[in-house]
Parts: C-alpha cells; structure tokens; sequence
C-alpha cells in the first residue's frame, strides 16, 4: 500500500532526486564477506517448529522465528498422510501488515506464532503432518520454501516445552490507514452529489434544530449507524476474502485483471460516463422506507444513517465499491471493518459540524467539486494500474504510469492557449510537470526502463563513464549441469566468473538487480566478468544440494570467481549491498587479475 501512495504522489510532483526511499540497512564495512554463516541462522533454527498438543479434532503447532525473521502467512501449507485423515484450514491469527514489490500487500508473522489445524481423526490413527512455511531476515536474505514432517501418532505425543508466551499479535491494521481512510471519506463529501445534500439531509434529520446539544447528538445518531453499517460491509468483504485467500490468489492475472478492470469501470463512473447504482428492486422499497420515515428522533436519526449506507450516491458509490474490492483481497476481517467505519466517520463528519452552527465553515457548491469527484477517478486508475504492475511487463506499467499522468495533464488544460485567471495557470502548470513526466516515462519505457519512481533510471554522473550492461549480458542458468558448463566457458575465454543468485520470491533479489548491478560505478566494472544468474526459484532438491555446495541459505548472493574457477570468499556478498561498496570490492577483484 505504501508503494501505491507513493506513485499516487508521484502523479502530483517528480520525485526531488534519486533514492529518496532508500532503506536499506548499512553497507557491511569494507573487506568483511558478507558471510551468511556469520550473519544469518540456518532456516531451522531461525524458524522453529514444534509439536504443542494434538487430540482426533485438531493439531496445534508453533513456530518461534528468530529476532529480526518472519514468516509469510500465505506461503503457509499443510498436508496428512494418509490422505483420508482429513485437515480443515489452518487458523491462524492477524500477521503484521507488509508491503513487498512480488508478493503486494502480504501479511507476515514476527516473534511466537501458534497454529491450529482441525482434524477429522475420530479413530485416533497415526498420521505424519507435512508443514510448508516460507520466510525471510530483516537484514535482506530470503530462504526457500521449507518443508518438515511430523509424526503425530493419534494423539499421543509427547507436547514440546513451551516457548515464552508471545507478545499480543499485531494488528493487520495501521493508525495511518484509518487516518486514510477518514481522509478519503471526508473528500467524498465535497463533491457534487453529496454537499449539495448537507442542508437538506439536516433538516430531514434535525428538523431544524441546528445548534445545541440536542441537534450535536442527533447528528451523531445519524452518523455513527452509517458508519457501522459501512464497517460490517467492510468486514464480511474481509471474511469473503479470507475465505478464498485471495491475498495468496493476486498474484494470478486471472485475478488481477478483473479486479484492475473493475477499478476502471468505477473510475469511468466518477468520471460522470454512468451512474452507479443499486438495482431498482432493491433501491426503490429503501427510497419508500427512507420517505416514511421522519427526522427529530435518535431512533428514526439511526434509521436514516442505515438507509442512507445502503442507498449510496453515484459519487460514493464507485469508491466504496473499489475500497470494498480492496479490504476483499486483503483477507483482513478487522481491518476492513475498521477501515470502513473511518470512511463513514469522514463522510459523516461535515453533517456534525452543520449540525452543531458550523454551516458557514463549509465551503460554497460550486465547480471546483467535479475536480474532487475527478480526482476520485484518477486514484482508481491509479489502482488498476498498479494491480496491472503484477502481471504486466514492467516497461509497459511504466508506459501506462506516463498515459495516466498525460492523461491528467491534458485534464488540467496543459496544452490549452489563450488568456487564463491565475488559478488556471496554476492548474496549467501542475499539468505541464505531468506532461513531463509522462514524457519521460514513455522514453524509459520505450529504453526498456521499468521503475515509475525513475522512469529515465539513473543519471550517470557527470564526467563518468560507464558502461550499461545489457540484459542479454546476463547467462541466466537454473540446474548445477548448467552452471558446471558456465564455468568451463568462462575458463576457456580466460575471464572471471560472477554469480548472481535469484529466485522470484527474493524481493531483496529485485534490489540488487535494479540498485546495484545496473548503478553506473558497477555497470562499468562488469563488462570484464563472464554474468551468470543463477535461479532457484524452484527450490528443487538439485539447487537446494548446490546451495549447500557452497554454504549458502538462499538468495541474495553474489559470488566472484578468478579465470580458474576459485572464488574469493573474502568478496563474497550475502544479503543486500549498496552500489558503492559493491563497486568497492569489484575494484579489488580487479587487483587480482
């Protein structure tokens, strides 16, 4: 989600400069390996897993992660054998809420995570449990997806000593998406199918008692079962989506370019094309309840605040139903139910404050309010897009970032001549730096560029020289017969060997890819290297042999290799590294020549 917000802010104004979001953990000092024996635990014992109870209607395990580890709770897997025994789905608690450029908007455990898994074993047999977990360090190193077998003989094994008792679990929810939320309510009030209603609503529900204590707690009457009612959508439409597991399922087209469509059908409908509605025969019987029933009372103010949830303006409507489509692939109950009572408290609140005298506090109908119904719609498409990241090649989201931001750009009259007042010139200008952007865009894309934040990529200094590495530079290699071969081409050519080892699910991987290897005080170094990537996103047990071959617990790690076939263990980097240290140790790399 914070990735989104930052490319929604990056539709206002370009970025200041390069790496502005950088936060990645300080470089290891110069000449020290990052040696994964020293700085990561093997993955069976930063991720413990143990046995607590089972009995013939459920198993309860636990895993204890390391300090500064995690888990990822859709990569969560368990089977029986025999297969008849039958497993229901796993319970596990709300996970802490992440962000990851392959995975999106995932959940992780940190700390002591208990499991519960019912079970269908009247008869007490014994049965082996097989667990699949995944998980990653903080400090950038991402294990492969790890599988244990328990024997669990019907119920008669011994528990395991309890760990310490874990921390409370952490909310799936954060202070600042509510706060968002609230925000996003509040603006679905200032356009042009809901302001106009505000005086009309408060009589309807205050008749006429505007000021005071009575007309304050009426309004709250009002607003507060509105808001509820939106928190119960939002919670069912957590459920629904925690009952398909459609966090795990995003990551299928399949999936996401139904949902990017239907955030641009809601786009079009903010946009004034169509009006979103609910069918009549559910909206008429509502409109009659709504007229029969009359204001001045706390019951009948409750009322009103539950019909008017359900009968929603074609303004509110297309972002309701895209913010619903969104709690829906987060899986998260509480969070959605609480993300949808913000939205109904930001909605509600200009109808307190009418309530209580402060009607002149609110801004004049007029224009300027189809340029927030707009703005509605263009952060839809921002949705669509960033959905469509998933499943698209890179340089074409980047191209589709540049036709939203033109897109608004020819919106705020950026190409329009002719004499304007200074608020169209301000609108002018804002549209002008879009249309930059978008330019700049488009030629990074059509460069096979792929990062919206830097849409052209990284400026080479001035007076450097470098040299770009082009993808087709890069040997990418995924069996040990194939790398054995790596190595006897580059030993014929006479030239050293660098490995670079991948895998999908590595995000730390992505980093170094777009950080590192292609940062121009490296790019320039490695024209002299045979480049092999090797990938292991597989995890099959070949690769998993090789990893142990050379001491390794997974991706990211980058290894140098002299014309022989010898690595230098002490240039060896495991986990994440920035440019300028890299760059360092390929400067000492060339030394040995």
């Amino acid at each position: 989600m914070r990735r989104l917000l930052y490319l929604i802010l990056l539709l206002v104004a370009l970025p200041a400069g390069a790496g502005l979001f950088d936060s990645r953990p300080a470089p290891a000092p110069l000449g020290a390996p990052l040696n994964n024996s020293e700085d990561f635990l093997p993955v069976r014992e930063a991720f413990k897993l143990s046995l607590i109870d089972s009995s013939t209607e459920s198993i309860k395990l636990r895993f204890v992660a390391a300090e500064g580890y995690y888990l990822y709770r859709h990569r969560f897997q368990f089977s029986s054998e025999p297969t008849d025994i039958a497993l229901g789905a796993a319970q596990l608690p709300a996970g802490k809420a992440k962000v990851d450029d392959y995975f999106g908007d995932v959940e992780v455990y940190y700390g002591v995570l208990d499991v519960e898994l019912p079970l269908d074993n009247p008869d007490n047999r014994p049965l082996n449990l097989s667990v699949s977990y995944q998980g990653c360090a903080d400090k950038g190193l991402c294990y492969p997806p790890e599988t244990e077998q328990l024997q669990i003989a019907g119920g008669l094994a011994t528990p395991s000593i309890t760990p310490p008792t874990p921390n409370a679990a952490n909310n799936s929810w954060r202070w600042s998406d509510l706060a968002l939320f609230f925000l996003a309510g509040l603006g679905l009030t200032f356009t042009p199918c809901v302001l106009p209603m505000l005086p009309i609503l408060s009589g309807v529900v205050l008749r006429g008692q505007v000021g005071g204590l009575r007309s304050f707690s009426l309004s709250l009457a009002y607003v507060l079962p509105m808001a509820l009612c939106f928190a119960v959508l939002g919670a069912l439409m957590g459920v629904f989506g925690a009952g398909l597991n459609l966090q795990a399922r995003l990551q299928s087209a399949w999936i996401l370019v139904p949902f990017a469509a239907f955030f641009a059908l809601f786009a079009l409908a903010m946009f004034g094309v169509y009006e979103l509605r609910l069918p009549r025969r559910f909206s008429e019987p509502l409109d009659r309840l709504a007229g029969k029933t009359r204001g001045g009372s706390y019951t009948n103010a409750a009322l009103l605040g539950v019909l008017s949830s359900l009968l929603v303006s074609p303004c509110v409507s297309a972002p309701l139903a895209g913010a619903l489509l969104y709690i829906s692939a987060s899986g998260d109950a509480l969070g959605g139910g609480l993300k949808l009572f913000a939205l109904g408290l930001g909605m509600g609140a200009p109808l307190v404050l009418f309530a209580t005298g402060g009607g002149a506090l609110l801004p004049k109908s007029g224009t300027w309010m189809i340029g927030v119904r707009n703005a509605f719609g263009v952060l839809l498409l921002a949705v669509a897009v960033w959905l469509l990241e998933r499943v698209l090649p890179a340089q074409l989201t980047l191209a589709l970032w540049g036709l939203l931001a033109g897109g608004v750009a020819l919106f705020l009259g950026a190409l329009e001549l002719g004499p304007k007042t200074h608020k169209q010139k301000l609108s002018q200008l804002a549209g002008l730096m879009l249309l930059v952007y978008a330019l700049a865009a488009w030629t990074g894309a059509l460069q096979g560029q792929n990062d919206p934040l830097r849409p052209l990529g990284r400026m080479p200094l001035a007076g450097s020289v470098g040299e770009h590495v082009e993808s087709d530079s890069w040997q990418t290699i995924s069996n040990p017969a194939e790398l054995d071969a790596a190595f006897a081409a580059a030993q014929r050519a006479g030239k050293p060997l660098l490995l670079d080892w991948y895998a999908d699910w590595c995000i730390s991987c992505k980093v170094i890819e777009r950080e590192v290897l292609n940062a121009t005080a490296v790019a320039s170094q490695l024209g002299a290297y045979r480049l092999v990537r090797f990938d292991i996103t597989e995890s099959n047990p070949a690769q998993r042999a090789l990893l142990d071959r050379y001491q390794l617990f997974g991706p990211p790690a980058i290894l140098l290799f002299d014309a022989k076939g010898d690595e230098w263990q002490d240039l060896r980097v495991v986990g994440e590294i920035d440019a300028a240290d890299f760059a360092t140790r390929l400067n000492r790399a060339s030394e040995r020549f």
